[in-house]
């Protein structure tokens, strides 16, 4: 089945069977100090039937991808809460406050979407092998989806990634390739490894599939407002794709009639990463000398679809904010204790840039904050805000003297 596509930078656009990655007419031209340019986009049909539901009636968000997922069942990515956080909201103030909950995906990350997607297109070109750089997520993500469904995975990760991440990968059956260097390091060897030793490559930005597989996220949130647009989205942002996908989700139920604006993307970055951002906020392209910030999943000098990313934000009148470690820390901690989820220091970014951005806003929005990763896959990053007592002696007197100690509350 053929897929038309169209590039973001100079506009041209075709139609394929085959899986390809950059535009053939400007993605080969190297950046000149800027963001790479030509990344594709996948053109929206909004013709087959199963994309013209009648109006009130849910979406299926796989009649909105670009071919079938006959692996779905296998690796059931998406189909995540949208949950109501009764004490966050009474206490921010905001009664339409939402957060979307895509810890609960396969591997515990919202990327399954995507590696879901990119498993469906090997098995479409009759590629049995899949390779792509990380800086954990993704590739635990993309080895869980090749687990499920028959795939080789060959993952490039830099050597500081977190190990929950990559013992998670090794678990699954990826075959992990440290590097001694950055993410952008291990990007340009997976896409080199790729090239010279066949198979897909997964790379968010570098393949088009990775924003489509990531904008069901959107149409799925809409389907749980009752088919009804967000004001405001709240995405952890460090290479663009997930706001890209988020874009695009409601970009497209827009094009097939059934939704008639976008919400705001508010793109939240680490004050230690933020070149989309300082994009953004300076209008040209800025890339980082390097990056430093507790949340390793949004840590990118040069990110690979920056171009992409500040075109969605303007496109949908938002605007990018910049948290730094202390204030993700302190995110982690109230949204575990005020919602009960524990998630990954990007995912609580998400949440400490709503709580700066919240002033601008009209309390009686419908707010979402995207929660991409469970805490799970961090441990070590959670281990700086709580400490664990000292055992105490088996006996009630020494429990007492110990929770009034540590907690203030021995004896209620």
């Amino acid at each position: 089945m053929s897929t038309r596509y169209a590039c973001a930078d100079c506009g041209v656009g075709f139609a394929t069977d085959a899986v390809v990655y950059r535009c053939p007419r400007c993605g080969a031209e190297p950046p000149s100090g800027g963001f790479a340019r030509g990344i594709l986009s996948v053109v929206f049909d909004p013709s087959p039937p199963a994309a013209r539901t009648p109006a009130g009636a849910p979406v299926d968000p796989h009649a909105f991808l670009p071919i079938p997922v006959p692996g779905a069942a296998a690796f059931p990515a998406g189909g995540t809460p949208l949950v109501r956080p009764a004490r966050l909201r009474e206490e921010s103030g905001f009664p339409d406050l939402f957060l979307k909950n895509d810890t609960l995906n396969p591997s515990g990350s919202l990327k399954d979407r995507a590696s879901l997607l990119v498993a469906a297109q090997a098995l479409a070109a009759g590629e049995r092998r899949v390779a792509l750089a990380s800086t954990g997520n993704a590739g635990a993500s993309m080895a869980a989806a090749g687990a499920a469904l028959g795939l080789e995975v060959v993952l490039f990760v830099p050597g500081s990634a977190p190990r929950a991440k990559l013992l998670q990968s090794l678990l699954y059956g990826a075959r992990v390739v440290p590097v001694r260097g950055t993410y952008d390091d291990a990007f340009g060897l997976s896409i080199e490894y790729t090239a010279a030793c066949g198979g897909v490559n997964r790379n968010t930005a570098f393949n088009p599939f990775t924003i489509e597989g990531k904008k069901t996220v959107s149409l799925e949130i809409w389907n749980q407002l009752g088919g009804r647009v967000p004001d405001v989205v709240y995405v952890p942002t460090g290479d663009g794709v997930i706001i890209a996908g988020v874009h695009k989700g409601f970009a497209d139920l827009v094009a097939a009639g059934r939704a008639e604006r976008l919400p705001v993307l508010v793109a939240v970055q680490a004050s230690g990463s933020d070149a989309i951002a300082r994009s953004f906020r300076e209008g040209r392209d800025v890339t980082l000398a390097g990056t430093s910030t507790v949340a390793d999943s949004l840590a990118v000098r040069s990110p690979a679809n920056g171009r992409m990313a500040l075109r969605c934000l303007a496109q949908s009148g938002g605007r990018a904010v910049e948290v730094d470690d202390a204030a993700i820390g302190q995110a982690q901690l109230e949204l575990c204790r005020g919602s009960g989820l524990f998630v990954e220091p990007s995912s609580a970014a998400a949440w400490a840039g709503f709580l700066a951005d919240r002033r601008n806003l009209d309390r009686r929005s419908t707010v979402v904050v995207l929660l991409t990763g469970t805490g799970f896959k961090d441990v070590k990053a959670a281990e700086r805000l709580a400490a664990m007592p000292e055992p105490c002696e088996p006996r009630l007197a020494a429990a007492l003297d110990l929770l009034d100690r540590e907690y203030g509350a021995g004896r209620g």
